[in-house]
């Protein structure tokens, strides 16, 4: 009744004020009378007149700005995708995208899609909101500069910068002298012109050098520290620097900027001495909070707005301001990381591909048009990698460091990336730097930064020892059990523990544990990957002490977690690797409501028919897609873990659908003798039976074992047996077959151990 009673309600409400519109439309024609109306007159068809006004919808300010913004986070994300599978930075792809679409590639081969997609009244547009990305990037480089580390560990890694620092920059003066004549814009002082090509050659990308620092595990070396506070200290300086020489450009010369950068001077004191300390009680508010409230992000927001605008009016540009203004946020690492999630994804995936775009916009290679000018770009390149690539090994070599890690720094310090793509457009921007300079020195960003990953493979491999770290290990660990855990939360690598030991627990020294946990690299920030690793192994740490169970950590940040695991465990010569299964194949699926089903009785023969004929797939895998991956390539065995709440292997069920599963008795026959479990098999197949070997390898087990091991043959198994039991071995066939049957098993299953042999 109440249902019609809606009905009803809803079609008299709609047809009232239906009738009281269309009143008011009629009434109001009257109202027109003594008016002067246009009224316009369609010419042609009526489908033309509709491409007429989808044409210019089309070229509509905002909607031409939206379908660039698309195309443009679209050509980035798969030219930084491809450089990750090429174990590169995913910034040299973004770089090369917004390259590709100007006119490089995409102008040169396609004008006229390239003049529908970026006229330039449009770039204007695209100019400012790049600008934007910029602001927010800057902001979150200051914030992952920990000054207080700085403070503490700077010392060598303050010569070595700063060595870094002067001799690109004297290099580059000197490349500014032999090329100012045919290469500086018209009306360009020579020491305009020098100065942004000396600033340019002494960058570095601290942002991509932290990154690659972490996915190449060197984070927790003394090297890696002393390469981070480096380029940490290098970042902070070139910024100062580079803030001067803007101040010295616009003013047209030295004395003339002496005020410029007095204000300067006045705005950082105000900043440190006062805004700091404001924003650290703001921040201490906060302290031990989970999230932060929108006054408080609206402060700082204020802040970095008003930093960029105070710095951008005094002349000294407002990327500066904004870089500032992240350097002083409250040092509190947490609080920053916290910060940091609100702004990144927007600046990093949004915002920041316009920039490159833009620039590449401006990057004509075509104006390289004969072998001189290839000379010339050449000669640049060759005086950027001198300067800070043999400058910064030579430095390091002369405070005693080794070859090997003198020419490490050296690589990484040479990384450019971004933050010269930066320094260039402001170049550009103020006119110092003219199309063909600036293409050739776009180029020198690009290879500087590609080469540092080979640079660094190349050392490795001149330096490399006898053995590496796998053939070492398995010397050490020869004729050991090894067992590896991978999780990406902290509960899982608990429980992992606990199964690896019920596998494990009476093998004394001939056993090796592994606890492993595989980090995003994006998702780490330079100076908290101590803490991100601390919080990740903890309860792993703890369940090992209540274990009194020895367990070696390893720790990796990686830009591609798939492949790194699966190389990872393929060289290590371990026997088995324990996964969590992905939770993502429960949610929304039919998987997930049939886990909520409850039933009395199991009828094994049933389910083994099903098996056997059609199978029901349904919108669900037995296996996520990561998981999928690690089985096909992995060349050991692999358990996927089903936790339920799993404390201890006490109970064994192992349900045997075909011969093929039964090499799930020799990890039964490990369970018994590490951890006493009681072991039931049935044999659902009833092939058990009717195989002599088999049942000889049962009863061996008994005579070794008694009373640890029993068949059943049984044709229904209740719920409540399987319910009691705590753990379930299954083959990893047999387990996609009972997801493909929807089998009513799922709902009653313990914690349930998939188990795939390579």
């Amino acid at each position: 009744m109440k249902k019609y009673r809606n009905i009803i309600f809803y079609v008299i409400t709609i047809l009232f004020f239906s009738g009281l519109i269309y009143w008011f439309i009629i009434e109001g024609k009257t109202l027109e009378a003594g008016e002067n109306i246009v009224i316009k007159e369609n010419k042609g068809s009526m489908w033309d007149n509709f491409a007429e006004s989808f044409m210019v919808n089309l070229h509509h300010p905002l909607a031409l700005l939206l379908i660039q913004i698309i195309t443009i986070i679209f050509v980035a994300r798969l030219f930084g995708w491809i450089c990750m599978k090429l174990k590169q930075p995913s910034v040299i792809g973004e770089m090369i995208a917004g390259i590709v679409l100007g006119p490089s590639l995409v102008g040169l081969y396609f004008p006229e899609f390239s003049a529908f997609l970026f006229p330039k009244e449009s770039l204007g547009n695209l100019q400012f909101l790049s600008q934007i990305g910029l602001i927010l990037f800057m902001y979150i480089v200051g914030m992952e500069l920990d000054l207080s580390v700085l403070r503490k560990k700077a010392h060598d890694a303050v010569v070595i910068s700063h060595a870094s620092i002067i001799i690109p920059f004297a290099l580059g003066i000197g490349l500014s002298y032999f090329i100012y004549k045919e290469f500086a814009p018209d009306g360009i002082q020579f020491s305009s012109f020098a100065l942004f090509i000396a600033i340019a050659m002494s960058i570095t990308a601290f942002p991509v050098l932290a990154r690659i620092v972490q996915e190449r595990n060197l984070q927790k070396t003394k090297l890696g520290t002393i390469v981070i506070t480096c380029a940490a200290a290098d970042d902070i300086t070139a910024w100062c620097i580079l803030a001067a020489v803007i101040a010295i450009v616009k003013a047209g010369s030295f004395a003339s900027s002496i005020y410029v950068i007095l204000m300067a001077i006045g705005y950082v004191f105000l900043m440190i001495k006062i805004v700091r300390p404001f924003l650290k009680r703001i921040g201490e508010l906060q302290a031990g909070k989970g999230i932060i409230n929108k006054s408080i992000v609206a402060i700082f927001f204020l802040t970095l707005i008003i930093s960029s605008y105070a710095t951008e009016v005094i002349g000294i540009h407002a990327l500066f301001g904004a870089f500032m203004a992240g350097a002083i946020m409250p040092e509190n690492v947490k609080f920053r990381n916290l910060f940091i999630e609100k702004v990144e994804d927007v600046a990093l995936v949004l915002l920041l591909p316009l920039f490159f775009v833009f620039t590449g916009l401006r990057t004509q290679i075509g104006l390289l048009n004969d072998s001189h000018l290839w000379v010339i770009t050449g000669l640049i390149i060759l005086t950027a990698v001198t300067g800070k690539f043999i400058g910064s090994a030579l430095t390091a070599k002369f405070l005693n460091i080794s070859w090997k890690d003198s020419l490490t720094i050296g690589a990484l310090m040479n990384t450019r990336g971004l933050m010269e793509l930066i320094v260039l457009n402001i170049g550009y921007d103020l006119g110092v730097l003219s199309p063909s300079i600036f293409a050739m020195m776009v180029i020198m960003a690009l290879v500087t930064t590609f080469m540092t990953g080979p640079a660094l493979d190349l050392i490795n491999f001149i330096f490399r020892k006898k053995k590496d770290f796998s053939e070492e290990e398995n010397d050490e660990n020869g004729g050991k059990y090894k067992v590896l855990l991978s999780f990406d939360n902290a509960e899982s690598g608990s429980t992992l523990l606990k199964l690896a030991d019920n596998f494990t627990n009476k093998m004394n020294g001939n056993k090796s544990i592994t606890a492993m946990t595989i980090a995003p690299v994006d998702e780490l920030h330079a100076f908290d990957v101590d803490g991100y690793e601390k919080d990740m192994f903890e309860n792993v740490i703890d369940t090992s002490n209540e274990l009194k169970l020895e367990v070696t950590t390893l720790f990796k940040a990686s830009n591609d977690i798939e492949n790194d695991l699966i190389h990872i465990t393929n060289k290590g010569n371990y026997d088995l690797l324990l996964v969590m299964l992905g939770k993502s194949i429960y949610e929304g699926s039919l998987l997930g409501k049939l886990l909520g089903f409850t039933t009395k009785i199991i009828n094994p023969e049933k389910l083994l028919n099903t098996v056997k004929g059609k199978s029901y797939i349904f919108n669900s895998s037995p296996f996520d897609d990561f998981t999928l991956s690690i089985l096909d390539k992995t060349n050991i065995p692999v358990g996927i873990m089903v936790d339920k709440n799993f404390e201890s292997a006490d109970k064994i069920f192992i349900p045997i659908f075909e011969l093929n599963d039964f090499f799930l008795v020799e990890y039964a026959k490990r369970l018994i003798n590490n951890n006493d479990s009681q072991v039931i098999i049935l044999d659902a197949a009833g092939q058990i039976r009717k195989n002599t070997e088999i049942r000889e390898l049962i009863r061996n087990i008994e005579h070794i074992a008694p009373n640890h091991i029993t068949l059943y043959n049984e044709k229904i198994i209740e719920k409540d047996f399987l319910q009691s039991q705590d753990l379930m071995l299954i083959s990893s066939k047999s387990w996609k077959n009972l997801i493909d049957s929807k089998s009513l098993w799922l709902s009653d299953i313990p914690s349930t151990l998939i188990i795939s042999n390579p």
